[in-house]
């Protein structure tokens, strides 16, 4: 099952629709960071640097939110680039599932989480159609880093 089922019309349409987040990365990086902390703030407990911030404007200014927003944006744009070649997708997810699960011990619900945010905020920017043509994108990336999980023994 680790062979990915995108049309090429799908493709295109994920890409666009990403495009238009990725322009602004670390500002959309960040608001999603900032909105998972305060709607789910358990999750800060897994980034110890930001466990004293309560205040979303406090959140926002923070070079460590800041660049963690940026580098999630930047891996999903990488794996946006090879949603048409799935070893070179399974090459970016599977060290990048591995790490969180062994090294950094993410609870993987957190996935699905920030998958669901990105698809909000998408959808409250660019409306309904952008969110849809993404959809299919967050679900295959949180399927393989399940799968991966699984793999690591979660």
């Amino acid at each position: 099952s680790s062979t990915m089922s995108f049309s090429e019309a799908e493709v295109q349409s994920a890409r666009g629709a990403w495009e238009k987040m990725y322009v602004d990365a670390e500002d959309n990086g960040t608001a999603v960071l900032v909105r998972m902390f305060t709607e789910h703030p358990d999750t800060k407990s897994y980034f110890t640097h930001f466990k004293g911030m309560d205040s979303a404007e406090e959140m926002k200014q923070s070079d460590q939110i800041r660049g963690h927003g940026k580098r999630v944006f930047t891996a999903i744009n990488d794996m946006v680039q090879h949603l048409d070649n799935s070893e070179a997708f399974l090459g970016i997810v599977n060290p990048l599932g591995k790490k969180h699960a062994t090294q950094l011990k993410i609870d993987p619900k957190n996935f699905r989480i920030i998958c669901d945010i990105i698809l909000q905020l998408m959808e409250e920017k660019f409306g309904g159609e952008c969110k849809a043509s993404f959809e299919k994108v967050t679900n295959e990336i949180c399927t393989h880093l399940n799968n991966v999980y699984k793999e690591a023994g979660w």
